[in-house]
């Protein structure tokens, strides 16, 4: 079999899933042949050409094993479309029933794509479609019936060529494999020029908590962590530090921030933002941990569970740090509301 086939997959991922998630279903995916194309955040492109002599199978029986095993391991819905190449396989995904398989051979793609109109073509968008609707030219047959001059005298080039490639069901595009996204951001911007130092770690201390949260939601732990500062004059600088261990804890990820902070020696800097980010994130089951734990790591794990269950049962907020509970309250105008200095829960030894 000569002809190639393309699989495009869509997850129909749970809302607040996070990138752990999808990267367990690419690695369910690549178990099934190595040219996945991830595309995130909730699908790829899979090139089976070579799969199905390897597994002895059908192109829709390739499609029902891969969303047999989304559904079965992970309870994920999963939708597949297969054609002959990316761009086919993308629209005829698009056109598919959710949990579903569509499966477009060579000899079928024309009279498949013909009827359909020119806003489902790969490329065309809104400006393109009224543009092409104006000249009389309403579904992709008609785009495929007109001449290649004409479609370069209305969109030049390069656009005309490819227009009049995509309407004929063509695409060069192969699969490229590629790494899925390991890092994760969270920024905090001022609304004046800030100089307190103390406010400076509440911010840093606030990001680690909503870094930790977002990494404990996606069941992932970080490697490292980059600290950037943005200042009244638009300039910026950015430290990193590699962890002891990967980690998806409040505690180290602000000890991390501090230590990253105190490394930039601002005093009073005028800041207008910043801006920390979690990399080298790997599924938190494939994170080491170390066992040997302290009476104040203990607390401090304790509370971070119960923050965990708090936040998901009544939402982001519901319970966070003394220090950022009591800024707020001051910023509201609570009497005798003073905010103290971020600080972290005792190091292993101290009494918590």
């Amino acid at each position: 079999m000569n002809e190639r086939r393309i699989l495009h997959v869509h997850f129909h991922l749970p809302h607040h899933t996070g990138e752990a998630l999808f990267a367990q279903l690419l690695m369910l995916a690549e178990d099934i042949t190595p040219r996945v194309q991830p595309i995130p955040p909730d699908a790829a492109h899979l090139d089976i050409t070579g799969a199905l002599r390897y597994w002895r199978r059908t192109p829709e029986d390739i499609a029902a094993l891969l969303r047999l095993r989304t559904m079965a391991l992970h309870g994920v819905l999963t939708t597949c479309a297969i054609a002959p190449n990316r761009m086919l396989a993308t629209m005829a995904a698009a056109a598919t029933a959710p949990g579903t398989t569509t499966v477009i051979e060579g000899g079928h793609v024309q009279a498949w794509l013909r009827p359909l109109p020119v806003a489902a073509l790969h490329g065309v968008g809104p400006a393109s479609t009224k543009k092409l609707r104006t000249y009389g030219l309403h579904t992709i047959g008609d785009v495929a019936d007109t001449p290649v001059a004409t479609l370069i005298r209305l969109f030049g080039a390069a656009a005309g060529r490819a227009l009049h490639a995509h309407a004929h069901g063509q695409d060069l595009r192969t699969v490229q494999t590629q790494p899925v996204a390991k890092s994760l951001g969270a920024d905090r911007a001022f609304d004046h020029d800030v100089l307190d130092p103390a406010e400076h770690r509440r911010a840093l201390l606030d990001l680690a908590e909503e870094l930790g949260a977002r990494l404990r939601d996606g069941q992932q732990a970080a490697s490292g962590l980059e600290l950037s500062v943005r200042y009244a004059d638009r300039t910026s600088t950015t430290r990193s530090r590699t962890l002891n261990e990967p980690t998806a804890h409040t505690r180290p990820l602000a000890a991390t921030a501090y230590d990253l902070y105190t490394l930039l020696g601002l005093q009073r800097a005028r800041v207008r933002a910043i801006s920390l980010r979690a990399h080298g994130l790997r599924p938190a089951a494939q994170a080491t941990q170390q066992l040997a734990l302290g009476p104040g790591d203990d607390h401090a794990l304790a509370i971070e569970a119960v923050t965990d269950r708090a936040r998901a049962r009544y939402g982001p907020g519901t319970l966070r740090p003394a220090a950022l509970a009591t800024a707020k309250q001051a910023s509201r105008g609570i009497p005798g509301a003073k905010p103290p200095l971020p600080a972290l829960p005792p190091r292993e030894g101290n009494r918590p």
